[in-house]
């Protein structure tokens, strides 16, 4: 174990140090600006090229502030303006403004990293893969989680047998929503533009999405409970949201998620000889604790905060644009995470266990 702790940070995915991929932002809310931004900046093969927004003078505003030498509206964005000054694009819009953005991309042969989750209905995201794979080009979805130096080594010890055989999964994600961001009408809060509901879309998926790359392990069923009580949650079901799943060889997990509730994150995974559990996990500076028999060991990175944890991400992507390198969580794969999400709501309004559609 000890040997393996040595390598904690070692980049195990990378195939290249040579090359560069130029990027343009497209949707410049704070995450974009104060954590992807500074995150491509500080990466190995990326550099931020252009800043697209809906307001052109904001672009150009936004683009001298942060160094960055162009600024173009969505409009000249779909128009194909500074096309030859980027390589790929960042999506971070609300998630029912994702397809447009991508058909686009698609269509002027650029490569596409689009936030989670990857749209706001299973619908749209089949379009948007659908329009990623007819135009060639290549599609990940910005699951981050996948690149934390402790969830890669959670999953080789996984695959190890570390566990034994996996038993039981407990993940959970909360947050004060309103303490954020202090405004009732705010867009995670409009189903038309969030999708499904607040919590499971936004913070639930985590939980979800990490277990699957973890265990490589897709669930099957699940039944749901909702809640909305708060005012501001008026129109998504889902101030407060739990779920059971039953996942491939009958493992168990359950996943519980809140927008408005104090913040914690964490994912518990238990198997016949082992356990692995990160504390905080999905925001903030994850660590990881494994415990087998009557020896446990925790490993703490301070340094990995959301920033560099994106730092990763981005150079992940430039490698395997640079290597012709497959990417795993590809358009399918976050295509699959809708499936799930739909699934949640559907077995909530119903009151009832729900199958989930094979990938």
């Amino acid at each position: 174990m000890l040997e393996w702790i040595d390598g904690y940070e070692d980049r195990t995915w990378q195939t290249t140090t040579d090359g560069t991929v130029r990027y343009a932002l497209i949707g410049l809310g704070w995450w974009t600006l104060d954590v992807a931004l500074p995150a491509i900046e500080s990466s190995d093969l990326g550099e931020v090229s252009v800043l697209v927004s809906g307001s052109h003078e904001k672009a150009e505003r936004l683009a001298e502030e942060h160094g960055v030498t162009t600024g173009i509206s969505y409009e000249a964005f779909h128009d194909g303006a500074a096309s030859e000054a980027y390589d790929a694009v960042y999506v971070g819009t609300p998630n029912a403004f994702h397809l447009e953005y991508a058909e686009t991309a698609a269509r002027l042969d650029k490569a596409v990293l689009c936030e989670k989750p990857m749209e706001a209905t299973v619908d749209r995201a089949e379009r948007l893969v659908e329009a990623c794979e007819a135009g060639d080009v290549p599609l990940m979805i910005a699951y981050r989680m996948h690149t934390e130096p402790a969830v890669q080594r959670a999953r080789e010890l996984i695959a190890d047998g570390f566990l034994g055989e996996p038993v039981s999964v407990y993940g959970h994600n909360s947050q004060p929503l309103l303490e954020m961001i202090p405004d009732p009408d705010q867009w995670r809060l409009d189903p038309d533009l969030t999708g499904y509901g607040a919590s499971v879309m936004d913070l639930g998926i985590y939980s979800i999405n990490t277990t699957r790359y973890l265990l490589r392990r897709e669930p099957v069923t699940v039944q749901s409970r909702m809640t909305s009580d708060h005012e501001a949650f008026g129109d998504v079901p889902d101030q407060c949201a739990s779920s059971l799943f039953r996942l491939e060889g009958d493992v168990q997990m359950i996943s519980t998620s809140s927008q408005h509730a104090q913040e914690d994150t964490h994912l518990k995974i238990t198997g016949t000889e082992g356990q692995i559990d990160l504390r905080p996990a999905f925001h903030g500076e994850c660590s990881l604790r494994l415990s087998r028999g009557d020896v446990s060991v925790t490993v703490e990175h301070a340094s990995f905060d959301a920033e560099r944890e994106m730092r990763e991400e981005f150079d992940y992507f430039a490698d395997r644009l640079l290597g012709n390198e497959t990417i795993y969580p590809d358009g399918r794969h976050g295509l699959q995470d809708m499936r799930i999400i739909e699934a949640v709501h559907e077995s909530a309004e119903r009151g009832e266990s729900v199958d989930i559609d094979p990938v």
